[in-house]
């Protein structure tokens, strides 16, 4: 989809405006409502991912890839309720790569693995972090719900003073050695400005949507929709979403059961981020293979 990011970016700077109208409550309504369309919906379609990703499991039942996808959900929930504290730590490691892995896929072969690995998880670390910092009360309240274990301030203060420098000189490496992404390392420089101006004056769940669908779930819906289909169109939108949407349902139900069990801010707040976590443990491997599997044309 062409343009895209002038989009995002409109779409973003229009959040940021709308900070100053709608209180945290309008905010933490509206930043759930895009979580639960476009975000939830950008992993609804993995199992259509898999059997496109391997030809040999093509003969495979639908219902022993829906079994093997649920396990693995399951397993996630599991770690959560086990041992919530490595559960979270995982979940926070797998997403800060997954984000990282979504903005930079065109790095390419011209650096080592580990130095794209590194550079994208550093990426993904670097927003939650900014978010983190900026909504620290509310972070370590969520944290501890989850965990039962309360995050000292200087944690967050400190991870950041570490990844925020490591970032900065990496993307000055990549610049310096890579002519070709030196407009991207400027563009993505000053992307990460709007998301510190947006965190700090938005509420910690608009913040986190606006960043979690303008710039991840969206952008992940337009390359699956190339990996599936070749292109992106509307026509190819509308049967990603028809192919999506019974996997779609299913996960705004049991997000409804979890409001209605955990009504109080906060308790859902930490519930709902340990389901998410828990869908997202397998949607990374999957969105991890189809960028291996194809090189995607971007736009």
């Amino acid at each position: 989809m062409k343009n895209y990011t002038n989009i995002a970016l409109v779409a973003s700077f229009f959040g940021l405006w709308m900070d100053s109208y709608f209180s945290n409550h309008i905010q933490i309504i509206l930043g759930f409502l895009l979580i639960f369309s476009f975000g939830i919906l950008h992993g609804a379609n993995d199992l259509l991912l898999i059997k496109n990703l391997n030809k040999k499991n093509i003969n495979k039942s639908w219902l022993k890839i829906l079994g093997y996808y649920v396990f693995v959900v399951l397993i996630g929930i599991l770690l959560f309720v086990i041992l919530p504290q490595f559960a979270l730590l995982l979940f926070i490691i797998i997403s800060s790569y997954h984000f990282g892995e979504q903005e930079w896929q065109q790095l390419g072969i011209e650096f080592s693995k580990m130095l794209i690995i590194t550079f994208q998880f550093s990426y993904g670390l670097l927003i939650l972090l900014l978010l983190f910092n900026f909504h620290t009360i509310q972070t370590q309240d969520i944290i501890f719900k989850i965990t039962t274990f309360s995050v000292p301030y200087y944690i967050f203060s400190l991870a950041l003073k570490i990844v925020a420098p490591l970032y900065i000189v990496m993307s000055g490496f990549i610049f310096y050695k890579a002519e070709k992404l030196r407009k991207k390392i400027v563009f993505e420089l000053f992307f990460m400005l709007l998301f510190t101006i947006l965190f700090n004056s938005s509420s910690l769940i608009w913040g986190f949507a606006i960043y979690f669908v303008l710039w991840h779930s969206i952008p992940s819906i337009i390359d699956q929709i190339k990996f599936l289909n070749g292109s992106f169109s509307v026509n190819n939108f509308i049967m990603y979403c028809r192919n999506a949407g019974i996997y779609w349902l299913i996960s705004i139900i049991g997000i409804a059961g979890i409001y209605f069990l955990f009504r109080e801010e906060e308790l859902f707040n930490a519930v709902f981020f340990s389901f998410l976590a828990a869908i997202t443990f397998p949607h990374t491997f999957v969105i991890n293979k189809m960028f291996s599997g194809k090189e995607l044309n971007h736009s």
